[in-house]
């Protein structure tokens, strides 16, 4: 019976993996940077944020894509350690027409630097694609935690790979 329990087991780890590669075999890696202005609490001490950005992205077959997102960013402090954080977070996309896309991540930044928590992380965007793997996106991004709140309106651009 252990060899049958190891067969089935095998088997059955085949068709998944075999599921998940079709699954994700158009997920699309994209690559990006961004430049904002803080707003909020934040505004107080750092005059612009940058941020590198990743994401892995399944489309379905509704003109809908989810997948993760994930990156640095940093708000720019004077006389002070920049406030940096990792991003880690679920993302979701519609494709409102050819060129405009509508979206969000939402997930945990986890702080990078002595002092920062980190917090809930949620970015809102609208995408306007300008070639077949490049798309320019408005945002406004968030970390909140205890009622601080490190907020920043920006744009960036994102290259699938």
């Amino acid at each position: 019976t252990e060899s049958i329990t190891l067969f089935i087991m095998k088997k059955l780890l085949l068709v998944l993996a075999l599921a998940l590669f079709s699954f994700t075999s158009n997920a699309q890696f994209s690559v990006g940077a961004s430049v904002g202005l803080p707003t909020g609490d934040v505004s107080n001490f750092s005059d612009f944020a940058l941020s590198a950005d990743i994401a892995y992205m399944m489309p379905t077959d509704n003109d809908v894509s989810f997948g993760f997102a994930s990156g640095y960013l940093s708000y720019f402090v004077d006389n002070s350690d920049n406030a940096s954080f990792l991003p880690l977070a679920g993302a979701f996309r519609f494709l409102a027409s050819d060129k405009f896309s509508l979206g969000a991540d939402f997930g945990y930044a986890v702080g990078l630097n002595e002092g920062n928590d980190g917090g809930l992380y949620y970015r809102p965007m609208v995408g306007y694609s300008v070639g077949e793997n490049t798309t320019i996106n408005l945002y406004y991004s968030g970390i909140s935690n205890d009622g601080e709140n490190a907020t920043n309106i920006g744009l960036g651009v994102m290259f699938g790979i």
